[in-house]
This record gives C-alpha cells, sequence and structure tokens, in this order.
C-alpha cells in the first residue's frame, strides 16, 4: 500500500476507533476508581481524585471526537488539516478504548496507558490548525488533551500515595504542580485555544470540590492551582 493511500485510510480508522473508545464504558464494567485494597497504603478516597460530577465531562468528549472524526471523514476527507492530527488522536483513543478493562486489574499499565494517551494527545492537539474548522478540529482534541494531562497526574497520584513514596496530601500538591506546569506551557503554545485552558481548569476545581471540608490544606492549594490556569488561559487569550 503506497503512503498516500495509508493516509487516506486514516480518516475512517479514526472514525472506527473512536466509535469503539465511546462504546467502550458500555461494554467494561464501570470503573468506581481504582480498589483501594490493591496499594500497600489503603486511601479510601484519594484526594487527589476530583469530585464524582467532574467526570460527566467524558460525555462531551466522546461526542464532539465522534463529530471531529465524522465531520473529517465525510467533509473534509483528505484534507491535510484533519489527516494531519489523525494518527496520534487514534492512538489516544485506541489506548482509551482498553484503557478500562486494564484499569479494573492493573494500575501501574493503567497509570502508564493514560501518560501515553496524554502525551499523543496533546501533540495532536498542538499539530491541529487552529484556524480551519476551529469547533470540530482543533477544539474537541483541545478538550481530550487537557482532560487526559488532569487524568494522566491524577492516575500517577493515585500509584505514588498507594505504594507510600509520598503522602496522600504531598501527592496531591506535586501533582498539582505537574499539572499547572505541562498545562501552562501547552496553553501558551496555543494562547487563542482557551477550551484546553478551561478543561483542566474544569478538573482542578474538581478536586477543590472533592477536598472542601475534607482535606482544606489540598482544597486551598488547589483552588490557587485552579484560579492560576483560569488567569493564563484569559491573558493568553487576549493577547
Amino acid at each position: 500500500m503506497r503512503i498516500p493511500d495509508m493516509k487516506r485510510m486514516m480518516q475512517p480508522a479514526l472514525l472506527i476507533v473512536t466509535l469503539a473508545f465511546a462504546a467502550a464504558p458500555f461494554i467494561t464494567p464501570p470503573f468506581m476508581g481504582y480498589d483501594p485494597g490493591v496499594f500497600p497504603v489503603r486511601i479510601e478516597r484519594p484526594s487527589v481524585q476530583p469530585a464524582g460530577y467532574a467526570f460527566a465531562i467524558w460525555g462531551l468528549i466522546y461526542l464532539w471526537l465522534i463529530l471531529h472524526a465524522a465531520f473529517g471523514l465525510i467533509k473534509r476527507r483528505d484534507d491535510p488539516a484533519f489527516i494531519k492530527p489523525a494518527l496520534p488522536l487514534a492512538l489516544s483513543v485506541a489506548l482509551g478504548t482498553v484503557w478500562l478493562a486494564i484499569a479494573l486489574a492493573a494500575p501501574i499499565p493503567a497509570t502508564l496507558a493514560i501518560i501515553g494517551m496524554a502525551a499523543v494527545a496533546i501533540y495532536a492537539y498542538l499539530i491541529a490548525d487552529p484556524d480551519q474548522d476551529r469547533w470540530l478540529l482543533a477544539s474537541p482534541l483541545a478538550i481530550f488533551a487537557g482532560w487526559l494531562t488532569a487524568a494522566a497526574a491524577v492516575s500517577t497520584g493515585v500509584i505514588l500515595a498507594g505504594y507510600g513514596v509520598l503522602s496522600d496530601s504531598t501527592t496531591t500538591t506535586v501533582m498539582l504542580m505537574i499539572v499547572l506546569a505541562i498545562a501552562i506551557t501547552v496553553q501558551t503554545k496555543r494562547p487563542d485555544m482557551p477550551m484546553y485552558g478551561a478543561t483542566v481548569t474544569w478538573a482542578i476545581v474538581g478536586i477543590v470540590v472533592a477536598n472542601w471540608g475534607l482535606n482544606p490544606s489540598v482544597a486551598y492549594i488547589a483552588a490557587a492551582g485552579a484560579a492560576l490556569m483560569a488567569l493564563t488561559t484569559l491573558v493568553k487569550m487576549r493577547r
């Protein structure tokens, strides 16, 4: 198969894996977080984990990614702007399709998988043209990459605290710092796309809500982090 032919296959392949990705939660058992019992240090409610409502954003992510893939295939077939991010996005989505099954049985491989998902999703977002079909090309990639930026840190934080590498509160603080460092860097590279920064802010606010009244020090640190992310996003957008 010639290279141009392989590129033409990326868009239908992306739609297929995206549909599989969206269907995965209906096929695998529900994931309610890593089982605290599998870790040497049992933490019933890791501080790094956002409140449950924050995960509702997955509905928007699934829908938007499907619209992106379908629009690209039907209306922008062979368009270089849509083909360019298709491969890394497909890789990220393909990992996501099997992630739930991995997470139910093996937290460490699942964490490595979601870090890989985040890395290639961020790359796909950064190479997507922000000016063409803004709401069906760069925007869905932005929200997907933004959520995975936070999710990868959450998963890593649960592992670190669960294995006693750091305390629960310290782990959350360190992960927040890492998320902000990555997210602010990405937002700086794409100042005209607030969707990414807004999604990261949404995730961090979820940590604030989860810890409010239970772990005030973490809640205050997370609130400061959310404010910094939101402010950075607004300032970069206006320049």
